[in-house]
Order: C-alpha cells, then sequence, then structure tokens
C-alpha cells in the first residue's frame, strides 16, 4: 500500500483484527454482488469504501422512480439506466482506486458458474427464489461462501453459508425448495420501509469484510429484525442431510 492508500484506510488499519495484513487482503479481494438493488446499494458502496479490491456488481433490471425510496446507489439522473452500471458509477464515486465490473444481463448456468469461482464471497441481494436457489447451488459446487440477505415491510435477515466448513448448511437447508412461504413475497408486492433495506445490507457487507480479510467469526445460523419493534433473534441452522444441494 502507498501512504494515499494507508491514510484512506487507516481507521481499519488500526483495528488489531484487521490490521495491515487484513487491508491487505481487503485489497486483494473480489466479491460478487448479486443484485443492485435496495440490498445490493449499501453493500456495493461499503464494499468500495472499505476497500475490497474487485466488485462484480450482476443485475440485469434498470432504475425506476419507486427503487429511489430505498436503492442509495441510484438517483433521479439515472432512471431508466442499468442499475448494475448505475451502482457501479456510485461505488467508483466513493472509491475510485477500486476494479468494479458491471454485470447487466442476469447470471444463470455456465455464466453464473464461472462468476461465483472466480470470487472470493458472493453476496446475495437478489429478491427472487429462483436467483437465490441458484446462486446457492453455485457457491456450493465452487465452494465460495454466501452472504444473505432479505428485507420486506419490516422485517430482515441475514444468513452466511460457508461450504469449506462441513458443518454449515446451505440456503436449502433453511428454506427447502417449494416450501419459501411468505419469504417469497417481494417488496414490489407488499412494499418495504426504506432504512430496513440498508440496516441488512450494511450486516451483509460486514459479514462479507470478515470472510476476506479474516477478522473475527463469520456469522452462523440465522439472524432476524423485527423493525417494528426494534428486536433481533438468532435462531440455529443445523445442516439438513437430505438437502437437495448439501445433503449426504
Amino acid at each position: 500500500m502507498n501512504d494515499q492508500a494507508l491514510l484512506r484506510y487507516s481507521r481499519q488499519i488500526m483495528l488489531e483484527q484487521i490490521d495491515i495484513a487484513g487491508q491487505e487482503r481487503l485489497l486483494a479481494g473480489h466479491a460478487l454482488v448479486v443484485g443492485a438493488g435496495g440490498l445490493g446499494s449499501p453493500v456495493a458502496l461499503y464494499l468500495a469504501a472499505a476497500g475490497v479490491g474487485r466488485l462484480t456488481l450482476a443485475d440485469d433490471d434498470t432504475v425506476e422512480l419507486s427503487n429511489l425510496q430505498r436503492q442509495i446507489a441510484h438517483g433521479t439522473a439515472d432512471l431508466d439506466r442499468p442499475k448494475a452500471e448505475s451502482a457501479r458509477e456510485a461505488a467508483l464515486a466513493v472509491n475510485p482506486g477500486c476494479e468494479v465490473r458491471a454485470v447487466t444481463a442476469r447470471l444463470t448456468g455456465e455464466a453464473l458458474a464461472a462468476a461465483v469461482a472466480d470470487a472470493d464471497v458472493v453476496l446475495d441481494c437478489t429478491d427472487r427464489f429462483e436467483s437465490r436457489y441458484a446462486v446457492n447451488a453455485a457457491c456450493r459446487e465452487a465452494g465460495v461462501p454466501l452472504v444473505s440477505g432479505a428485507a420486506i415491510r419490516f422485517s430482515g435477515q441475514l444468513a452466511v453459508f460457508d461450504p469449506r466448513d462441513a458443518e454449515s448448511p446451505c440456503y436449502a437447508c433453511l428454506y427447502p425448495p417449494g416450501e419459501g412461504g411468505d419469504e417469497e413475497l417481494r417488496c414490489a408486492e407488499n412494499g418495504v420501509v426504506a432504512p430496513l433495506v440498508g440496516l441488512i445490507g450494511c450486516f451483509q457487507a460486514l459479514e462479507a469484510l470478515k470472510l476476506i480479510s479474516g477478522a473475527g467469526q463469520p456469522h452462523r445460523g440465522l439472524s432476524t429484525f423485527d423493525g417494528l419493534g426494534g428486536q433481533w433473534r438468532h435462531f440455529r441452522v443445523p445442516r439438513d442431510p437430505a438437502c437437495p444441494v448439501c445433503g449426504d
């Protein structure tokens, strides 16, 4: 790191859990962010600010007026632009030293597998079960940790799935296919309070930074947040031996 980088990241370098070595791991790290909307916006901005060297932002959607209430990487001037490109510009405005790639097509099949395999950590910031299951399966196959977030109405949740840990469950252990229930509801049909996506997105970014830098311990289990009551709850999530993705 040069003097400018040492100054930019000095408040993180001061932390003994990160220090110079951890910051250098961040600068050499690569995070794949799937979804550049409500969750992906704070994720992209904080990962760039913290010095993750490479970001890939994937989203096939465009910015709409109703997005601006909560998707802070986009502004009024970005209406009708691809979200991935708008978020890329926002991340680079925060930290031009990062390499940020925008993917404006939906990642599926071999393209998804290749993108996941090239990353150190994947952050699922989507709002569709189809996408979540596909990202989960690709992470499991490639052995890449997955940080999953969700937010709707006044409720949010976060879980980290790490295939490198033999005891770690996967997303399909938590939500078996066909049993999604209320979580399949989307913001477009049910609404979401603006700061909630920022709170969960920041939680996702924190876990990604820990995974890349080696600081602390990765989150285990499922954390849920009730925005109306202001309460967090934590649940243990065991690996399901009969899981169709990671089961024995």
